[in-house]
């Protein structure tokens, strides 16, 4: 009679702890699924916290026609600039004329020859300046080929001043060969006005 009792005892407090067990689960289910971050749950704001204000869409800005095509600024300067024989890498202005050479010659001309009896009478008359002479070609051929031809250039330009009486000790020479175009065009125009020698007084 004691044993049937003790038994009875344990298998009602049993059932009573699964009970218990079985209604925390379902509790633990709902406020799962309730929680921030589960799927179709709603987020409420805590408590204290200041409600973001929405956002409110301003009417998109009505898109003006574009204008015609005109040159960009450097393309204006590059123009004006090449007229007014001053190279688009702004190079130093020079006070004489550029001597211009045929394609793919380094010899110096009747009108570089006038040019150069300018620019030796200026440096008999100024004995202390020192000259240097540029060398420039075209686009056309290799950047070697073209260094070496604007040496000829320069070489050639300074050999004639020399022969006009100025000495050979204030002159020197750089080539540029066609890294420095006057002109940036690619035609014969263009062309003719970057094949020369450049004077740069120092």
């Amino acid at each position: 009679m004691k044993g049937t009792f003790s038994w009875k005892w344990a298998v009602l407090v049993l059932s009573v702890a699964a009970l218990v067990a079985v209604g925390c689960a379902k509790k633990q289910t709902v406020k799962s699924e309730g929680a921030p971050g589960a799927p179709g749950a709603t987020s409420a704001p805590a408590p204290g916290a200041v409600k973001e204000a929405p956002v409110k869409e301003e009417p998109a800005a009505p898109v003006a026609a574009a204008p015609a095509e005109q040159p960009a600024p450097a393309e204006r300067t590059a123009s004006a600039a090449a007229a007014a024989g001053v190279a688009v890498t702004e190079e130093k202005v020079s006070q004489f004329d550029d001597v211009r050479f045929d394609f793919d010659k380094s010899v110096v001309k009747e009108d570089g020859r006038k040019t150069c009896q300018v620019v030796a009478d200026y440096l008999k008359k100024n004995p202390k300046v020192k000259l240097l002479i540029e060398g420039h070609c075209d686009e056309r051929g290799t950047s070697e080929y073209n260094m070496a031809l604007g040496d000829r250039r320069a070489t050639a330009v300074m050999t004639y001043l020399v022969s006009l009486g100025v000495p050979k000790s204030p002159l020197s020479t750089v080539s540029f060969g066609k890294e420095k175009p006057l002109d940036p065009g690619h035609n014969e125009e263009a062309w003719a006005k970057n094949r020369r020698a450049h004077f740069v007084l120092k």
